[in-house]
């Protein structure tokens, strides 16, 4: 999985790229972060990258001009290795809120570039021309996108095949499934005179399932009911997953 950012702070990628499941992600080669500074692609004395707002207002405006010329220098990249230029992706508040589903999609697409804004907006001419999609984390907003992209690029990154210790992690993490996580236990067996649940400790991997199943649906009714009703539409509740419900 290819990665290009556009970003006026690459040093920031660092936490990404040289450190736990997702730096040695990238130093096996299953994945790489390409970073992109449009103050690299400016031509004036000082790389000027960002102008007052028509209009008025608070705040600088990242201008078309650097942008673009960045974009057009990935794209020469991209041809000189021969791979096909995957979407143009805005990190901003109007986007799309990210999700795992939308994680899959990313990684299956094999290459993608993120423009990471900063100060109070990008220029709408960039993104009418450029930007294939715009994706946000929440409804809440941060200094720039490159905490949100990271943040993206990590999710993708653990769903590459061979990125995790344990490939059945993934599959069985949060979301996946519709539903959250059920809950988990280590030693010690007994701390604080809270125990670990006894069909852990059993041996039966069909009532350790069973009992994973229920806690994981107990869990997501309780905190985040909504994914209830979204499994329910997307059919992913079995007859007995409705039958447990009711009893809750």
């Amino acid at each position: 999985m290819r990665f290009d950012a556009v970003t006026l702070f690459p040093e920031m990628f660092t936490a990404l790229t040289q450190w736990g499941v997702t730096g040695r992600a990238c130093e096996r080669g299953l994945a790489s972060v390409n970073l992109w500074n449009p103050r690299d692609f400016c031509s004036d004395p000082r790389k000027t990258v960002d102008d007052r707002a028509y209009g008025g207002g608070p705040g600088m405006v990242m201008m078309v001009k650097p942008l673009e010329d960045t974009i057009h220098g990935i794209k020469d990249a991209h041809d000189a290795q021969g791979i096909i230029s995957g979407p143009i992706c805005l990190l901003a508040p109007q986007g799309e809120i990210f999700s795992q589903k939308i994680a899959s999609d990313i990684l299956s697409r094999g290459n993608l570039t993120f423009i990471c804004g900063r100060y109070e907006a990008v220029d709408q001419r960039f993104i009418e021309r450029n930007v294939d999609l715009q994706l946000s984390m929440g409804d809440f907003v941060v200094s720039g996108g490159e905490l949100p992209a990271m943040t993206m690029m990590d999710a993708v990154i653990r769903l590459i095949p061979g990125a995790l210790g344990d490939g059945e992690s993934a599959v069985q993490d949060s979301f996946i499934n519709g539903l959250l996580d059920h809950p988990h236990y280590t030693r010690p067996e007994i701390y604080e005179n809270l125990l670990v649940p006894d069909v852990l400790l059993g041996g039966h991997h069909a009532k350790i399932e069973h009992w994973r199943r229920q806690k994981s649906l107990e869990l997501t009714l309780r905190l985040r009911p909504d994914l209830i009703k979204s499994a329910r539409a997307n059919g992913l509740l079995s007859r007995e997953d409705e039958q447990f419900l009711r009893t809750l």
